[in-house]
């Protein structure tokens, strides 16, 4: 974006993600969700991981990661069936994806499944983002609602869809307008 504001809120969200993934000093990462690639970057940029790779189900994305960003592991993969063994990677990150997804709960528990001990997760905070929407003049016909959001969670809503689905809250952040919270197996 070139929204100087915009651009403001996105760097904060991501000094909060690598602030709480250094915490815990993780060794293999596994960006679930990963788009472009941008996270893992972000996270190799900081020195933060020896190894770290991205799954995403769109091949657009995949395909402009790999002319943006060398030497980036990205590949296609489902959030729903993930090609890994049980507990391979020490921290995965799922950003921005559960708001899209029609079931949640099996993605938590996939992602459950193959780290090792921590999940790094992020939502909008609603009603704040759908807030920020309208501010900017976006998605005005769904009155601020992102079209492809299908689920909304305040933070503390949030917090409790993570510990019904087996997850301890490790730790909490909220960079305006997202929910961003380390979860414990």
């Amino acid at each position: 974006s070139q929204n100087p504001i915009q651009q403001f809120l996105i760097e904060n969200f991501y000094r909060s993600l690598r602030g709480l993934a250094c915490s815990i000093k993780p060794n293999k990462i596994l960006d679930v969700g990963c788009g472009e690639g941008t996270t893992i970057v972000k996270l190799k940029q900081a020195k933060i991981g020896k190894t770290l790779e991205g799954i995403d189900n769109s091949e657009d994305a995949l395909r402009i990661g790999k002319g943006l960003y060398q030497g980036i592991s990205i590949k296609s993969g489902d959030i729903y069936n993930l090609p890994y063994r049980d507990k391979s990677f020490d921290l995965l990150i799922c950003t921005e994806v559960l708001e899209h997804l029609k079931n949640p709960r099996k993605a938590l528990a996939e992602l459950r499944r193959v780290s090792n001990k921590y999940v790094l997760l992020s939502v909008p905070n609603e009603p704040f983002f759908i807030m920020a929407n309208l501010l900017r003049g976006k998605y005005l016909r769904n009155r601020g609602n992102h079209p492809e959001h299908i689920n909304h969670w305040t933070n503390p809503g949030f917090k409790v869809f993570l510990r019904r689905n087996g997850f301890r809250i490790a730790a909490s952040r909220s960079p305006f307008p997202w929910t961003l919270i380390l979860a414990r197996k």
